[in-house]
């Protein structure tokens, strides 16, 4: 391309003028999009060398990167279709990161402040979601899958802070996790049975440990005949299932009202006929709707936050404390343990690959008192 950056940016707004001009939307008409870039491209050129100044020698890098500018998420773009990273973040538009299997690496890409807040815009453009100064966080999917979460001042110091994670392919069922190292084929063997027999399974890890991963994964072992509700704050979950709903909450409007809490997608979901009821992640009150559900007779899956299997288990039932004072904790440690089936805990490395650390069967013992059972524990490094 031209040395000189301003060719580039002269491309792109001409291309954007046609594009809106000729009502062609990139995103489903990529062909005439091109089209159209090629052809700017070549005016330009045409016009450089009239005027003898620098032409834009590499076309069809300049067409991808046009395309990214004025449809996709401009220079981000070729990272975000990178297979192998699986989160990208913003700390400021000249610090930029992405982790690859597990490690963090700074990316060679400075941006504008204008790049970042447009590239968020057109992320957000097609989710309902906002950022602004009454709302300076907002947590919203992709059309690929992929979560968005960014931050604003005055709440960060000084930049748009923006958390991009991605959900890669190849790790969205218990065979790709084999194959990646997360688990062995024995257990990911029972793990599948498990779900099949309508197993009430609980995900747990710190952050970035795998738990969405390994959750849509154990959902992928569902029955096909069976039915999937899943109920989120923001998209995640990637389920490929025949007969699935996925539902989301909603941020309150301006005027503060309209807001649907997990709590209420939960009762929501109950009333769909529900072979399996999922609940993305369980981090408050939504914890007692996610127990009584369990009694219910409705198999159910979900994530927590917890540093291991045991401690999986009493946060939940902490949690159900949140819900009300005429909620007892005599009632809620019984029911937990004979609701929960397993607690599949997992961790991150410090080489940054993910696995299966532990999983624990819950149960009542023979005093009548809540306990548990060692399943799978993950041999230790030396």
């Amino acid at each position: 391309m031209s040395s000189a950056p301003v060719a580039f940016s002269d491309v792109a707004d001409r291309v954007r003028d046609r594009l809106r001009e000729e009502r062609i939307d990139p995103a489903h008409e990529r062909d005439r999009a091109q089209q159209v870039a090629r052809a700017e491209i070549r005016r330009h050129n045409d016009r450089a060398l009239a005027r003898g100044s620098g032409v834009i020698e590499d076309e069809a890098q300049c067409v991808v990167q046009v395309l990214a500018s004025v449809a996709g998420f401009g220079a981000l773009e070729p990272y975000l279709a990178d297979a192998s990273i699986e989160e990208i973040w913003i700390n400021a538009p000249d610090r930029i990161f992405a982790a690859r299997d597990g490690l963090p690496m700074r990316l060679p890409l400075v941006l504008t402040e204008d790049e970042v807040r447009s590239i968020v815009e057109r992320m957000l453009n097609s989710t309902g979601r906002r950022v602004d100064l009454s709302q300076p966080f907002v947590d919203a999917s992709l059309p690929d899958g992929s979560r968005v979460h960014v931050v604003i001042p005055d709440v960060v110091r000084a930049h748009w802070t923006v958390n991009i994670r991605k959900f890669l392919s190849r790790f969205r069922d218990l065979e790709g996790l084999v194959e990646a190292g997360a688990l062995p084929p024995s257990l990911a063997h029972n793990l599948t049975q498990a779900m099949t027999q309508g197993a009430s399974v609980l995900v747990s890890g710190a952050t970035h440990a795998g738990k969405t991963t390994m959750l849509s994964a154990l959902i992928a072992a569902e029955p096909p005949a069976h039915r999937v509700i899943t109920v989120e704050e923001t998209f995640e979950l990637a389920v490929d299932a025949v007969d699935v709903v996925a539902m989301q909450g909603r941020q309150p409007s301006l005027e503060g009202t309209g807001e649907i809490p997990l709590r209420r997608l939960v009762k929501e979901a109950l009333r769909m006929r529900p072979d399996r009821l999922v609940v993305g992640e369980v981090r408050d009150a939504e914890a007692l709707d996610l127990v009584l559900a369990l009694n219910t007779g409705v198999p159910c899956a979900a994530t927590i936050h917890a540093n291991n299997a045991a401690e999986a288990l009493d946060k939940l039932m902490s949690l159900t404390l949140l819900a009300g004072r005429n909620v007892d904790r005599d009632f809620v440690a019984p029911a937990i343990a004979r609701s929960v089936d397993l607690v599949v805990h997992c961790e991150r490395r410090a080489d940054g690959s993910r696995r299966v650390a532990e999983v624990l069967a819950p149960g009542i013992g023979a005093s009548g008192e809540p306990e548990t059972q060692v399943l799978y524990r993950a041999e230790r490094a030396a």
